[in-house]
């Protein structure tokens, strides 16, 4: 069988008859676009010349490379990988601090935590009130595992300003107490994101908190919320939010 598949690589109608082809073309072209969709022009080039070992190379190198450390626990915001060149040269001619700060965004989308952490502490050299900065510092340290660093960090913008970032902060410090086992302030914190913000991430964490105190209605009740309003979401909003439906609905199915 595998030496028929190789006698008939020369004969173009095979090419186009046959599903293992056709699979390898839509691969191709599934990451082609990807890579132009993300600026990344040298790999998009090289997909489109040499095709076959380079997009199979894009897929692991880049494609997969999301950030593992960060997903389901994003920034508000789009952040283009492509600002980072402009960012480091703006660092380099005016040393800005919303410029470290921008940059420190953009590595926390991409899960390189340690590099967000150096922009944002030198952001906060050059300013050190930036509410932005302090609240995504806050973050990055949470996402380090490091919560008893990151919750100065939290309460202190929590205090200046409760809907700071639409919520993500109050959900960031929520994370924060649960991981020191603040669960009651944490489940306080969590009704409060839910009461304004239909999230799942808030939801479905609610959810674990109440099903630990043995709430399994009350925890029922948000799941079903977040697994039905996944049903009518934007694409892009079921694409943030995959993560804590996947829980969702395994939690559902322990219920």
């Amino acid at each position: 069988m595998v030496a028929s598949w190789f006698l008939n690589l020369h004969e173009v109608s095979y090419w186009f008859s046959s599903p293992i082809w056709l699979a390898l073309a839509a691969f191709q072209i599934w990451m082609f676009i990807d890579a132009v969709r993300k600026g990344e022009w040298i790999w998009a080039v090289f997909i489109w010349l040499f095709p076959g070992l380079n997009a199979l190379l894009y897929y692991f190198l880049v494609y997969r490379a999301a950030p593992s450390a960060t997903r389901g626990f994003e920034l508000p915001g789009a952040h283009d990988r492509r600002r980072i060149r402009q960012l480091q040269a703006q660092i380099h001619h005016l040393d800005k601090p919303h410029h470290h700060s921008q940059l420190g965004d953009i590595y926390f989308q991409q899960g390189k935590l340690e590099k967000a952490e150096a922009s944002y502490r030198a952001a906060l050299e050059r300013d050190p009130q930036d509410i932005d900065t302090r609240a995504h510092l806050g973050q990055c340290l949470l996402r380090q595992k490091r919560a008893a660093d990151a919750r100065p960090l939290l309460e202190g913008v929590i205090a200046e300003n409760p809907k700071h970032d639409y919520g993500y902060t109050m959900m960031a410090l929520a994370e924060t107490l649960t991981a020191l086992g603040k669960t009651d302030a944490a489940l306080h914190l969590w009704k409060e994101v839910t009461e304004n913000h239909a999230y799942a991430r808030a939801k479905v964490q609610l959810a674990e908190l109440y099903l630990a105190d043995n709430q399994p209605e009350l925890a029922r009740a948000e799941l079903r919320d977040v697994i039905t309003e996944d049903i009518y979401a934007p694409a892009f909003q079921r694409k943030r939010d995959r993560v804590w439906v996947r829980r969702a609905k395994g939690l559902m199915r322990k219920l």
